[in-house]
């Protein structure tokens, strides 16, 4: 395995959060991902860096059947402006490439922000690497990053 599913195990053991990573093969979209782990899109969780007006930043735990509500997620910050970074800003700062992040293992910890959808769920997310993922369960997670669970997505818009 590749430096970032070790870092992943690493970090998910220090937090006590169990979590099983497995080998997939690459996929071209989250709804492909899905089809490959024989689930759907609302139980690949996306890890979303959201970069705050004051230049901190944030991670959003969105289900890939749902998009961020920007109005719901400022409402639970407690800010008026976020957006996503450049790609290669999430890079530097997580260490993980665009569809392989997670909180787990990030180079920096930020706060974590989970969709209420997510809860009471076994979900998959970004191992750090393509051609893995991880299996958690998502309420052992939330415990395990202190995460805040509140509504922060609407459905995603089909345009």
């Amino acid at each position: 395995m590749m430096a970032g599913t070790d870092r992943v195990r690493d970090d998910a053991a220090r937090r006590g959060i169990p979590i099983e990573i497995v080998e997939r093969p690459p996929a071209t979209s989250l709804e492909h991902a899905a089809e490959l782990l024989g689930i759907t899109p609302a139980e690949v969780v996306k890890s979303l860096v959201v970069k705050r007006s004051d230049g901190s930043y944030l991670f959003a735990l969105v289900p890939g059947d749902r998009q961020i509500s920007w109005s719901k997620l400022r409402a639970v910050v407690g800010v008026n402006k976020l957006r996503m970074p450049e790609a290669d800003l999430a890079l530097e700062a997580t260490g993980f490439a665009r569809g392989t992040i997670t909180p787990l293992g990030s180079l920096t910890a930020w706060p974590v922000f989970a969709d209420k959808r997510i809860a009471g769920k076994r979900i998959s997310m970004g191992s750090g690497d393509h051609s893995f993922t991880v299996w958690v369960n998502s309420d052992d997670l939330v415990t395990g990053l202190d995460a805040t669970v509140a509504d922060i997505t609407m459905e995603r818009s089909t345009n």
